[in-house]
């Protein structure tokens, strides 16, 4: 069995952890309440128990509109539902992808030149006739050649 050789202390996050000794002696008295400092996980602490701020990383989440970033000039078929629509609730748009948003995608018929906006919230799904760009988030270095 492992016995600790120290006994865990306490220090109170952003008050002197020195012992305060009252006017005409008797025993030292600590100020704080006693909680330990808020401590991100796998931060370095001195020996001195400061806690050395890391930097976090952020890493990029992987939404729809970042795989269409990763894929503009490529033609696309999108599919798009509008509800409570009396004339049609589901609509087909086919053209080159120009731009992503995120709430919403340009794209651009290759013959009309004719550009629409398309709002995320009606996007179903979308096929491509040719491979994808895709970088996982997170993952460093370029995107992996096509399978």
């Amino acid at each position: 069995m492992f016995t600790q050789q120290f006994r865990p202390a306490a220090y109170p996050a952003g008050q002197s952890t020195y012992p305060m000794m009252p006017m005409g002696g008797g025993y030292p008295q600590t100020t704080g309440t006693g909680m330990p400092p808020q401590v991100s996980s796998g931060s370095p602490m001195t020996p001195t128990g400061m806690v050395m701020p890391m930097p976090t990383q952020v890493y990029e989440q992987s939404y729809i509109e970042n795989i269409f970033r990763l894929n503009l000039g490529k033609v696309g078929t999108f599919y798009m539902t509008y509800e409570n629509n009396s004339e049609w609730n589901a609509k087909v748009f086919k053209g080159v992808l120009e731009a992503a948003g995120r709430d919403h995608i340009i794209i651009s018929d290759p013959v009309t030149g004719v550009r629409t906006v398309l709002l995320m919230v009606n996007f179903d799904y979308a096929t491509f006739d040719e491979p994808l760009i895709y970088q996982y988030p997170g993952v460093i270095g370029s995107p992996p050649p096509t399978r």
